[in-house]
């Protein structure tokens, strides 16, 4: 029987074993249930007394590790299966997203965060930026526990003005690097479109900017999940994707793979938001908003929801990409609306559908639609949007797209 302490916040809460049959329990501990304010690691893990054993406990622990490729390279640099989820987040589950961090039984967290980074100058932000292809994390580094879902590479950081620290052992990041992969050239610039215009129509956002380290465009997120006190020190605010609060491993992230769909989405922030009211419209205007750029993959592990001051809040959005700059992506969206099997969504009956399925009234998601459409039409022509669109192609590249997708969508309502 092997054990990691699960921490939140700092606190032991909990303890994750994986059998001689290689499979994962999670139990928390007398404390971890009793502690004042005390919240659940996640919504599909309720405070109990209770083990949650196999597919009640891999959800939440198995959605904090990379995915797909980065996983399969961080395993092989590991020296341990990729299937293997306990070995992995036994190496690298130091710095994770939200406010968990996993440590060996035994092992205390250090008091203080302040002397755990190492800070980087330009020479080895190169060699780390060049080096993540073949080493995602910086798997294997002495001293480095990162953690991050998702498939493309990154690296969570630590920025102080303008110089950069990479988190030692369970030290908590500030900042996620995603350098642009070769596959897909562009991409920073287009996410980084995406987002400062989603940011221009209100809508909840991370903070994105892009820089150049060596030859690499990269954009560059502060991280939602993270305070920084007066005096530089990072906190963690606890957060989980919507596919380990629905309990959906990430495998299974996309609708079409049997993951969770948009009226599940929604009937998450109803039954689990401290407020559901704001998180529901503000979730809506966010799949519009994919509709209306083009973006195909807004998948369950693309939502989060924030635990802090007591409060249950639908996270800021993150990776916003208009995925149909590149011909040769899946057009059918990860989360259908209705029941469309494509993306161009323009006219009202898969939103009544929608609007049926998820049990929202039909004339404020009518007014949704329209009032997004015309502020996005309206927020393109701004200053400052121009700027962008004119600095590079691939943002006048999506700011066409986007345009002709909002024109399209308030001519299918007016219609």
């Amino acid at each position: 029987m092997k054990r990691l302490t699960v921490y939140l916040k700092g606190e032991a809460v909990g303890c994750l074993v994986q059998n001689n049959s290689g499979l994962l329990a999670f139990t928390y501990t007398p404390n971890g249930l009793s502690r004042p304010g005390a919240i659940p690691l996640s919504r599909s893990l309720p405070l109990r007394p209770e083990p949650f054993k196999g597919k009640q406990a891999r959800p939440f622990f198995a959605g904090i590790l990379p995915e797909e490729e980065p996983r399969r390279i961080i395993a092989s640099i590991l020296g341990v299966s990729e299937r293997n989820d306990f070995a992995l987040l036994e190496r690298i589950g130091g710095e994770c997203a939200g406010a968990v961090t996993l440590l060996p039984e035994g092992t205390q967290p250090p008091a203080t965060n302040e002397a755990r980074l190492r800070i980087l100058n330009e020479k080895d932000l190169r060699r780390i930026i060049a080096e993540l292809p073949k080493r995602p994390l910086m798997a294997g580094e002495e001293d480095v526990r990162l953690s991050l879902a998702g498939a493309q590479d990154k690296l969570p950081v630590i920025m102080r003005g303008n110089r950069m620290a990479l988190p030692l052992g369970d030290t908590p990041s500030t900042h996620i690097i995603k350098p642009e992969p070769l596959r897909f050239p562009g991409l920073s610039s287009n996410e980084h479109f995406c987002m400062t215009l989603a940011k221009a129509l209100g809508l909840k956002v991370s903070n994105v900017e892009r820089r150049k380290i060596g030859g690499t465009a990269c954009l560059i997120v502060q991280r939602y999940d993270r305070t920084v006190s007066a005096e530089g020190v990072a906190s963690r605010i606890h957060q989980e994707d919507f596919c380990q609060a629905l309990g959906f491993p990430p495998e299974r992230k996309y609708q079409q793979e049997g993951g969770p769909l948009l009226r599940d989405c929604i009937d998450l922030l109803r039954t689990w938001s401290t407020t559901p009211v704001l998180d529901i419209r503000d979730f809506l205007d966010g799949q519009i908003y994919n509709v209306l750029i083009g973006n195909a993959d807004a998948h369950g592990k693309n939502y989060s929801l924030l635990y802090q001051d007591g409060q249950r809040r639908l996270a800021p959005f993150y990776d916003l990409v208009c995925t149909l700059a590149w011909p040769e992506l899946s057009k059918t969206p990860a989360m259908k609306i209705g029941k469309s099997e494509t993306l161009d969504a323009f006219t009202p009956p898969p939103w009544k559908t929608l609007a049926k399925e998820a049990s929202l009234g039909w004339p404020m998601v009518k007014d949704r639609v329209t009032d997004l459409g015309r502020r996005t039409v309206e927020a393109l022509r701004g200053e400052h949007m121009q700027r962008m669109i004119q600095a590079d192609s691939m943002s006048a590249c999506v700011a066409a797209q986007t345009a002709d997708r909002a024109a399209a969508m308030l001519h299918g309502f007016s219609a």
